[in-house]
């Protein structure tokens, strides 16, 4: 006799979470890790082993303001109730931002046609508390927006940046679709933004530790692009701090989720004079 079979959904999330006492998104042994934290809140809830896949994994440190995953669950619950259910076990560094239903042939990673990451710097002289979690606070030397756009605009396109790969990856190649590459900054914050189809390991970190060289006039933008255009590893010395690293979004092509749930929910930082 054939034992019955649970019928199941994919269920996708919208995912944050503060990287600063992760050690990553993907799990491991004898550390905390996102993946691991809902792993197990979602067995506990269905007294089974269940896997989650993300869009990308994030480093030790790292924050996400719209990290996506999916998984597999019962039909008898609904798939936008999952998002209540598991933010009432969770950490509080961890939160569901909205669950949905998704095709059963639809994957957080192989569905996903882009990724978006956002670096912030703080470039006041004095430290303030509020943004340290989020931000490098960058107060050596002045930093100049414009040399850094400068040496930003010939990396959108499609490159071999095995200059910002940092050893460790299982990627067999270091080719990346850069989509967007911009900076922009008000009053002591700047934030660096780069839009891509995919990210190599420490890319991201690798690439701002370098451009804020470019800003500070130690190296030139076109130094800057003969460096990764050369595949010159060993010229890329610096990786930024993790926790002024975010993850901000993840695009589809057929998403769930309206924008206002995904799509630009890491708040910026503003700056008035009193």
């Amino acid at each position: 006799m054939e034992m019955a079979t649970t019928k199941t959904q994919r269920v996708a999330l919208v995912i944050q979470y503060l990287g600063t006492h992760f050690y990553g998104w993907q799990r491991q042994l004898h550390h905390r890790t996102v993946q691991a934290e809902i792993e197990q809140v979602l067995e506990s809830v269905l007294h089974r082993p269940v896997r989650i896949h993300a869009a990308g994994r994030t480093d030790t440190g790292v924050h996400a303001a719209a990290q996506v995953a999916h998984f597999d669950a019962p039909v008898h619950i609904p798939a936008h109730r999952w998002a209540d259910i598991l933010n009432g076990r969770l950490a509080n560094d961890v939160l569901i931002r909205a669950s949905a239903a998704v095709a059963d042939t639809w994957h957080a990673r192989f569905s996903a046609i882009w990724r978006r990451y956002r670096y912030t710097l703080y470039t006041d002289p004095l430290p303030n508390l509020f943004v340290r979690p989020f931000t490098w606070h960058y107060y050596y030397e002045p930093v100049d927006e414009s040399l850094i756009q400068a040496a930003l605009d010939p990396l959108v396109g499609r490159h071999h940046l095995a200059a910002f790969h940092r050893a460790g990856s299982k990627r067999p190649h270091s080719w990346v679709d850069v989509q967007v590459a911009e900076c922009h900054r008000q009053g002591p914050f700047f934030w660096i933004e780069v839009q891509a189809s995919g990210f190599l390991y420490g890319m991201m970190r690798l690439l701002v530790g370098m451009l804020v060289q470019v800003g500070r006039g130690v190296r030139s933008p076109h130094s800057f692009t003969e460096i990764w255009q050369s595949q010159l590893r060993d010229q890329v010395k610096y990786a930024a701090p993790a926790h002024g690293l975010c993850l901000l979004r993840v695009g589809y092509p057929d998403f769930p989720f309206p924008p206002e749930v995904w799509y630009d929910t890491q708040p910026l930082f503003h700056f008035s004079l009193p």
